[in-house]
Parts: C-alpha cells; structure tokens; sequence
C-alpha cells in the first residue's frame, strides 16, 4: 500500500508597511492604515509623536483635557474613560477608533498594529512609507504636533537609559 505524498504549500508573502507619521494628520492617517490593517496587513507606525492634529492649538489641546472633567461615581480606575497621554496611545487610540472592535476581524486587525516614538534600531534599514493624502503641508497654519498635545496632558516624554 502506497503512502500519501505530503505536499508543503509555500508561504505567502508577508504583507508587511512601515508607515513614517511624520508630518502627516493623525485622522486621515489613522483612515488609512485602519483600511489596511482591514486589508491583513501588519503595519508599523514610527515617529507617532510628530504627527499632526489639525486646528487652533489651544482649542485641540482644551478637547482633549475635556477627558479629566469626567467623572464616574462607581471605582474610577475600572469604569471611568481611559484617558491616553503618550502620543502611541493617542495614535492608537485614533486608528483603534476607526476599526470595528465590535467583530472579529476588527480585533485581530487591532493586534496586527505597532506604534512606536521614534524608529527602533530594527526598523532603521526599513524603507518608511507617506501617504500623500495626509501630508500636513495640505493645511494652513493651525495644527499641532501629538507631542505638544501629549506634553499638556502630563505625558513627560521618553526616558533616555544610561
């Protein structure tokens, strides 16, 4: 009696985009890496701190610390809004918001997503991509960076290691 033959498909390509956040706005670069995280792929995302918000300064930074007047009478540690301060929260926050958390491939595209400040020593021969659709140049005069945003909710910033 002959033996089945075991046959190895080959694997496909990872599908694989490193996205540069710098200079881009946070909300159509969130659209757009949400669509390809949809899509199956793991995507990276460098340098979160130098993406840019659009609108006066004050009144985006006065939005955001709308979040610390809410309050909730039942343990606010486990019910209350999580309020994001790092600029990888706050960018994770804005693409997480754009996938459908509520169904399955929703979650797992979430998992798929790496923020970063910065680009790793790993990263650094990778080639980064920008989405044209996003560049901040489209804009007038009134935009902030995450980090000023991030620095005005209490966010200290990184901490160098000796």
């Amino acid at each position: 009696m002959s033996q089945p033959v075991r046959v190895e498909l080959p694997r496909p390509p990872r599908r694989e985009l490193y996205v540069d956040a710098t200079d881009q706005i946070l909300g159509r670069l969130a659209s757009i890496v949400a669509k390809k995280l949809l899509e199956g792929y793991r995507v990276y995302v460098f340098n979160a701190e130098k993406a840019v918000l659009s609108g006066d300064p004050l009144r985006v930074i006065r939005g955001y610390l709308i979040l610390f007047k809410i309050r909730v009478h039942v343990n606010p540690y486990k019910w209350g809004p999580k309020r994001p301060r790092s600029p990888i929260s706050i960018v994770r926050d804005a693409i997480e918001g754009m996938l459908p958390r509520s169904k399955q491939r929703g979650r797992e595209a979430a998992r798929r997503l790496r923020v970063y400040i910065g680009v790793p020593e790993e990263f650094k021969n990778k080639p980064l991509v920008r989405f044209p659709e996003a560049d901040a140049r489209r804009l007038g005069h009134k935009l902030i960076r995450v980090e000023e945003v991030a620095r005005a909710m209490g966010w200290r910033g990184v901490l160098s290691r000796p």
